[in-house]
């Protein structure tokens, strides 16, 4: 099985993906191989990925909290984050670092990002829905809860918050301005390990691909994991191999070395 993760990792920066690397993963797929990919991106921040793929087999979303079957178009498993928990977990950070803005993804098939006074969005073609007033956020069951703070970065971010709350919740940075607040326990690696387990593939069957730290549980879980040129250095720290860039088909090489070569 070859597992790779989205954006950094198997998009590149305009949000394509490469025909080399299509061409890579068509070829191990047909000599029997399942591909799975796995990404912080809740499933309608997904769909629009696979159907330009083509892609029909299982997809491991929001973190690890759906497994989602692209062909059949269905959630098969949805995890929900505590909202009362997240709450007070959120008080917590607030309590040692200051107040935060805030972002929340909805679960469910539709469920829309809801964004918060002040917290900065990225450009792109993802859609969300803004909002004026914080209770809004908590109207609706939810996956995750986004991050960020006036001044500390993603990293010094993540650290605060995960040593102030890393008994209630997990947090984890998934990229550039994404710091998000997730069930305890809860990692890529959890969801696909379910996925696998659909597929009747164990982690010794597996190769994984990613970029950030939220990439590593699906490391540790993997027998093989690879870093993209492009990855966070806490991720290339426990990597098996780095290839190069999501710009410079990373997967392709790598695949074409290892199981077309």
């Amino acid at each position: 099985m070859v597992a790779t993760d989205l954006d950094g990792t198997l998009l590149r920066e305009d949000g394509t993906v490469s025909a080399r690397t299509r061409e890579a993963l068509a070829a191990v797929t047909a000599a029997g191989a399942a591909h799975i990919i796995v990404t912080g991106r809740a499933v309608p921040w997904t769909r629009h990925v696979l159907d330009d793929l083509g892609y029909e087999g299982l997809a491991v979303c929001g973190q690890g909290a759906q497994v989602y079957h692209a062909g059949e178009h269905r959630l098969l498993t949805s995890l929900t984050l505590d909202r009362q928990l997240a709450g007070l977990a959120l008080a917590k950070i607030e309590g040692g670092i200051g107040p935060l803005a805030l972002a929340v993804s909805r679960d469910g098939l539709d469920g829309e990002v809801v964004v918060g006074p002040g917290f900065r969005l990225q450009d792109g073609p993802l859609r969300a829905t803004l909002v004026e007033d914080t209770a809004e956020l908590w109207t609706a069951p939810l996956n995750k809860v986004y991050i960020q703070h006036p001044e500390l970065d993603d990293d010094a971010l993540a650290e605060a918050a995960r040593a102030t709350v890393g008994g209630l919740v997990d947090v984890v940075m998934a990229g550039e301005g994404i710091v998000e607040i997730l069930p305890l326990g809860l990692t890529k690696a959890t969801g696909l390990s379910l996925a696998a387990r659909r597929l009747g593939v164990t982690a010794a069957d597996t190769i994984a691909f990613g970029d950030m730290p939220n990439d590593i549980p699906m490391f540790g879980w993997a027998r093989h994991g690879v870093a993209m040129a492009n990855a966070h250095q806490e991720l290339k720290a426990v990597a098996d191999e780095i290839t190069e860039s999501n710009m410079h088909d990373g997967i392709a090489v790598v695949l074409e070395r290892l199981l077309l070569g």
